[in-house]
C-alpha cells in the first residue's frame, strides 16, 4: 500500500509541474518551453553573411562550451581583440553568430533529450501502475504465487527507485536551456563590449 501511495503522489508531482510549466504533456519543467532562440534579441544589427573562419571560428567555439567560464571567455575576447585591431563590427557579428549557432544547436538537443526524458518518465510510471495491478491481482488469487510476488516486489522497488532518482535530477536538466539562453546573452555582451565605434 506504501508503494502505491506513493507511485500516486509522484504521478500527481508531475502531472502538477507539467501544467505549471505547460499544456504539452511532454514538458515536464517548471520552466516555459520557449522555440528557437533569436540572435536578433541579443545582437543590435541585423546579421550578415560573414561567416567566422580561421581564429575567430575557434574563439566562437570556445565562447559556445560551456565548461569555459564567463570571465575565461572575456579574457578570450580581449586577447583577440587585441591580437586583432582592425576588427569590424561584422567581424564581431559573425563571430557572435557562429557562437550563438553553436549554443542554440546545444540548447535544441537539450530539448529534444528533456521531452525524451519526459516520455521515459511516462513509460516508467505506466510500468509501475501494471506491477501494481498485476500484485494486486496476485495477492487476491485464492493460491498466490509468493515467488512471482517476491520477484515483482524487488521489481517494483527497483523501477520506483529509477523513478524517484530521475525526478531529482529533472531539475537540473530542466535548468539547462535557461543556462544556455544565458550564456549566449552573455556572450553577446562581451563581444559588444568590443564593438568598434
Amino acid at each position: 500500500m506504501r508503494t502505491i501511495s506513493f507511485f500516486i503522489c509522484a504521478m500527481l508531482g508531475l502531472a502538477e509541474t507539467a501544467v505549471a510549466a505547460s499544456d504539452d504533456p511532454d514538458w515536464p519543467c517548471i520552466q516555459r518551453r520557449t522555440g528557437a532562440l533569436s540572435p536578433g534579441v541579443m545582437w543590435p544589427s541585423p546579421p550578415n553573411d560573414a561567416q567566422a573562419v580561421g581564429e575567430a571560428a575557434d574563439l566562437a567555439a570556445a565562447l559556445a562550451l560551456r565548461r569555459v567560464a564567463i570571465e575565461a571567455a572575456e579574457a578570450r575576447v580581449a586577447g583577440y581583440i587585441a591580437a586583432h585591431p582592425d576588427l569590424t563590427a561584422d567581424d564581431l557579428g559573425a563571430i557572435f553568430l557562429a557562437a550563438f549557432a553553436r549554443i542554440d544547436r546545444d540548447r535544441k538537443r537539450v530539448l529534444d533529450g528533456i521531452v525524451r526524458y519526459a516520455r521515459s518518465q511516462i513509460a516508467l510510471a505506466e510500468k509501475i501502475d501494471a506491477a501494481h495491478s498485476e500484485m494486486s491481482a496476485l495477492e487476491a488469487a485464492e493460491e498466490p504465487d509468493f515467488d512471482r510476488m517476491d520477484a515483482l516486489e524487488a521489481e517494483i522497488d527497483w523501477d520506483e527507485r529509477i523513478y524517484r532518482d530521475r525526478e531529482r535530477a529533472l531539475t537540473y536538466v530542466c535548468e539547462t536551456p535557461v543556462i544556455l539562453e544565458k550564456r549566449a546573452y552573455a556572450i553577446a555582451q562581451i563581444l559588444l563590449k568590443h564593438m568598434p565605434e
